[in-house]
């Protein structure tokens, strides 16, 4: 009797459970895990044309007309096509004309390709393609495996204008990748390569708009990047005056520009096993720079060592430039150095905030020499232990001996280059710090004597 009274309201939770987890599992089948938008944007004369190809099965939300086991009715899908180009792209793509939005858009044409069609290799192929007559209905074509091809047109003031876009088309798929071409007016192409949603993107950017976003960037990477963090704690442990922190901090600057400047001109191995081996050599610095710590640094000869790992750094920063360099138009070394001044500027703020707290935490908490001991101790725990993980990823590499041709030769013609440039580089820090130790001498020197003639 108690089960039967009780029957409705366990049907009814039952059916409610099952109303609640099918919209979760209907959103995650429909969502695809991983779509490329293609993309050419080209302003002429007075009008801003954008051009897109998307793969259908991101537009899991739309009725398509279909017919037989699931192939598009073409001849009838006219309306849902450009409501799935209203609801998925023109409403996800905010333009910019001189930084104001450009609101007034019309949609132009869609057109269902074959997901085999390579009108999109450049622009006049692609905006011949959506003009071309639809697909006949005669075309077997499931509807998640079809391409939307989309025009849009913007009116513009002048094509000479400075355009920039907002692109928010990352929730088509877990996984949205976008190569958009910026077709320049004079001719040429900007080539832009990024997941999700990049933010603001300048699509020829002038040279402080693209110096601006990557001192942003530079900054920002320093301090997200906790293993460039722990290393440049692990040199301002024991070395905090100012005169024996200045050699350091500068040499560690000057050496990863050095390899940052190489790799952004093409110098660094291109071979899967470069960036494994470069995190693993970083954790290996910051347990060295460590365990150097704890048995006692040598102030004199800490830039020298800051040196040799500020090379290996270097190239670590340059993976993050090589991803972000497509967003500096045609400004390369505005852009780096840009770039390397937001990482000073990290490196600088870090600085600002860490030297008052540790002489803060030996003046009242600890001795300073127990303090600097359990500090390095509980670094070299964490970077020991990215070191082996990063070195257990190098391993699954093979390396292969090189081929002796041409290719080979003028490599390492490149990298006895770099090695001059780096051994030069050395010699000039070595006797700018000589110098400057000399002067320092000097002058502690007079102030003894001033203070023995007052005695």
């Amino acid at each position: 009797m108690r089960s039967s009274r009780f029957a409705p309201l366990l049907a009814a939770g039952a059916m409610l459970a099952g109303l609640l987890m099918f919209p979760a599992a209907v959103s995650a089948h429909d969502i695809p895990s991983r779509v490329t938008v293609y993309a050419f944007v080209k302003p002429e004369g007075n009008t801003l044309t954008a051009l897109f190809r998307i793969p259908m099965e991101a537009f899991g939300e739309i009725s398509f007309p279909l017919r037989g086991p699931g192939y598009l009715q073409i001849s009838e899908a006219d309306f849902a096509l450009r409501d799935a180009a209203r609801v998925y792209i023109t409403e996800s793509l905010h333009f910019y004309e001189n930084g104001v939005e450009l609101e007034e858009k019309y949609l132009e044409a869609t057109r269902v390709s074959l997901p085999s069609s390579r009108a999109f290799t450049d622009y006049e192929t692609a905006l011949e393609n959506i003009h071309s007559p639809p697909l006949g209905d005669e075309v077997n074509l499931f509807w998640r495996q079809g391409m939307l091809d989309v025009l849009v047109t913007y009116p513009i003031e002048s094509e000479e204008s400075d355009f920039s876009v907002d692109p928010q088309l990352g929730t088509l798929s877990d996984l949205t990748t976008t190569v958009l071409r910026f077709v320049l007016p004079g001719g040429g192409e900007r080539l832009f390569n990024y997941l999700g949603n990049p933010g603001l993107v300048e699509l020829d950017p002038r040279w402080h708009q693209a110096a601006l976003r990557f001192i942003v960037m530079g900054f920002w990477h320093i301090l997200e990047g906790i293993d460039h963090l722990l290393f440049l704690f692990c040199l301002v442990i024991p070395v905090r005056s100012l005169r024996h922190l200045i050699p350091v901090v500068t040499s560690f600057t000057i050496a990863h520009s050095i390899t940052l400047i190489a790799s952004a001109m093409g110098i660094a191995p291109r071979a899967l096993w470069f960036p494994p081996l470069i995190e693993t050599l970083i954790a290996l610095s910051i347990v060295y720079m460590a365990f150097e710590n704890i048995v006692g640094a040598r102030p004199e000869r800490r830039w020298m060592v800051s040196f040799g790992f500020g090379l290996v750094h270097g190239f670590g920063f340059s993976f993050l430039f090589s991803e972000t360099l497509q967003f500096a138009g045609g400004h390369l070394i505005s852009s780096l150095l840009a770039f390397n001044v937001g990482v000073e500027l990290g490196q600088l703020l870090i600085l600002i905030l860490v030297i008052p707290v540790l002489n803060l935490l030996f003046r009242y908490l600890v001795a300073e020499r127990i303090g600097c001991i359990l500090l390095s101790a509980l670094l070299a725990h964490s970077a020991w232990h990215w070191m082996l993980d990063r070195g257990a990823q190098l391993q699954q590499f093979t390396l292969q001996y090189p081929i002796f041709d041409n290719l080979f030769y003028a490599a390492l013609m490149r990298w006895g280059m770099l090695l001059i440039v780096i051994v030069g580089c050395f010699w000039l820090t070595y006797e700018l710090f000589r110098r400057l130790n000399l002067v320092l001498s000097f002058a502690e020197l007079a102030q003894l004597r001033e203070s023995k003639a007052q005695d």
